[in-house]
C-alpha cells in the first residue's frame, strides 16, 4: 500500500500537517483530498488552534502532477475539475494556517502556498505562476488569490512572465511574511503558529471568517472560469509545445496557434 500523502501531529495548540511526496511534492487529486480531510478534522479538534503546513523533501510543491499525462497533456486537464473541487475544500476550512516554504512553490504549488494565511520563506525559495510558459491559463484560483495577496500589478507580472521569484523579492512584494534561513523555515512557521494560538481561539476563528468572508466563493468562481479557459487552450499547438519544452528543459517556441 502506498504511503499516505500527509501526516498530522499536534504539539500544544499547534498542528503540523506535512506533505509526503518528496522531493517535489507534486499536487494531485488524492493529495488534495487527503489534505482537505486533515484540515477538516483539525477544524473539529478543540486542541488545535493553528496549523503549520510544510513538506518533506526539497520543495514545498513544484506544481501539478504531470507525470501520468500523455504528450498533449489531456489526462491532467481532464482531472483539473476534480483537482479544483478538492482545492475549494481547503479554502473553506476555519483555522489559521502558516506555510513553511523551503524550496519551490510553482503553479498549483504556488496556489497551495497562497491558500495559507501566512508564508514563511527563505532565500532559496522560488515562487512561479508558470502557466503561460506552458501555453496554458492560470489555475488553482490564482487569478483571484494572487492579486488579493500581492496586488494586481505584481500578480500580473508573475502570471504574464511566468518568471521565478526568489525569497528576497517575494518578501519585498508581500508574497511571504517572514524571510529566514532555509533550515529555520519550519521552526519559524511553528513559532508564528504558536503566537497565533496564544490568542482566544473562538475570537481567532470568528475574525478569520470575517477577514476571508466571500473568499472561498470567489475562489470557486475563479476556478470555474480558469477551467473553462484551460479546456480550450489544451487543444492548441502552443500548449503541446509548452509541455514538450518543459519536458525537454528548453525555451518554448510558441506560434500563437
Amino acid at each position: 500500500m502506498a504511503d499516505p500523502y500527509t501526516s498530522v501531529s499536534l504539539s500544544g495548540f499547534v498542528a503540523t500537517v506535512e506533505l509526503h511526496r518528496p522531493p517535489n511534492n507534486f499536487v494531485n487529486v488524492p493529495m488534495l483530498a487527503e489534505l482537505a480531510e486533515a484540515l477538516e478534522r483539525l477544524d473539529a479538534e478543540p486542541q488545535c488552534r493553528a496549523v503549520v503546513l510544510c513538506s518533506e523533501g526539497k520543495h514545498f510543491s513544484a506544481g501539478a502532477d504531470l507525470g501520468s499525462r500523455g504528450p498533449d497533456g489531456r489526462e491532467t486537464v481532464e482531472r483539473g475539475r476534480h483537482l479544483y473541487k478538492e482545492a475549494i475544500r481547503l479554502w473553506r476550512t476555519a483555522k489559521p494556517i502558516v506555510a513553511a516554504v523551503q524550496g519551490a512553490a510553482v503553479g498549483a504549488g504556488l496556489g497551495l502556498a497562497v491558500m495559507a494565511d501566512f508564508r514563511i520563506g527563505c532565500p532559496e525559495a522560488r515562487f512561479s505562476a508558470n502557466f503561460t510558459r506552458l501555453g496554458f491559463h492560470p489555475g488553482f484560483g490564482l487569478t483571484t488569490t494572487l492579486p488579493r495577496l500581492i496586488g494586481p500589478q505584481h500578480a500580473a507580472l508573475m502570471i504574464y512572465t511566468g518568471r521565478r521569484i526568489g525569497g528576497e523579492e517575494a518578501k519585498a512584494m508581500g508574497l511571504i511574511d517572514q524571510l529566514v534561513p532555509q533550515e529555520q523555515a519550519r521552526e519559524a512557521a511553528a513559532a508564528l503558529a504558536t503566537e497565533i494560538a496564544q490568542s482566544a481561539p473562538l475570537a481567532i476563528v470568528a475574525t478569520r471568517e470575517t477577514l476571508r468572508r466571500g473568499l472561498a466563493a470567489a475562489v470557486q468562481a475563479a476556478t470555474e472560469r480558469e477551467y473553462q479557459e484551460q479546456n480550450w487552450l489544451r487543444e492548441t499547438q502552443d500548449f503541446r509545445e509548452g509541455v514538450r519544452a518543459m519536458g525537454e528543459r528548453r525555451l518554448p517556441e510558441f506560434k500563437g496557434a
